[in-house]
């Protein structure tokens, strides 16, 4: 009987930066924007059920939050628009779970995001953990999205999408619509938002 190996399963992935990031022990070293933006233009959001000849990406997502966000919260200090462009930044290497699959994954991958996002965070001069208050700010705007992406890409009627995400206020989306576009535009797109938004830091 051939014996059991012992050598620990591979829990690190190598980026197209050259970058080898440890899932179970990022460091912020290991972290580049470039990834990230990478990364995320090509994750679907909704499991890629939406409308349109492209997936609506995380990255497009982000950009939308951030703009939200800067609405609900005008007088933020710029860090704060920049966690709001980054709060999905975890899924550039664990990817876009939906709700109900994350539920049945269960803590494990909290812990996992939790580590990728400290890690991040610290990489671009944040504080590891945003504050509860920001951070709830941000998951407002987060769901004004996630309403306006239901309605428009996803196939959800307006009284659904209100169900589960509540209403936004018409001035928080007043001119704004959901883009498909790209991975390659959006990945730009989001490198230059960030490098904005770190230059005013």
């Amino acid at each position: 009987m051939a014996a059991r190996s012992t050598k620990p399963p591979r829990a690190w992935q190598r980026m197209l930066s050259g970058r080898r990031l440890d899932l179970l022990d990022p460091t912020p070293m290991d972290i580049e924007i470039e990834d990230i933006a990478h990364g995320l233009a090509f994750v679907a959001r909704w499991n890629g059920q939406t409308m349109g000849d492209w997936p609506y990406s995380v990255a497009e997502h982000s950009l939308l939050v951030e703009v939200i966000f800067a609405r609900l919260e005008p007088k933020s200090p710029v860090k704060w628009r920049l966690a709001a462009l980054l709060h999905d930044a975890p899924e550039y290497v664990i990817g876009d779970m939906i709700s109900p699959v994350k539920a049945a994954v269960g803590p494990g991958y909290g812990a996992l995001d939790d580590r990728l996002t400290a890690a991040i965070h610290i990489r671009f001069g944040l504080p590891a953990v945003v504050p509860v208050a920001v951070k709830k700010k941000i998951k407002a705007a987060d769901r004004v999205s996630a309403w306006m992406e239901a309605v428009q890409i996803a196939g959800f009627a307006e009284s659904e999408a209100t169900k589960f995400f509540g209403r936004p206020r018409p001035d928080l989306i007043e001119d704004l619509t959901i883009r498909l576009r790209p991975p390659r535009d959006v990945r730009e797109d989001f490198t230059a938002r960030h490098a904005e938004l770190l230059a005013q830091l």
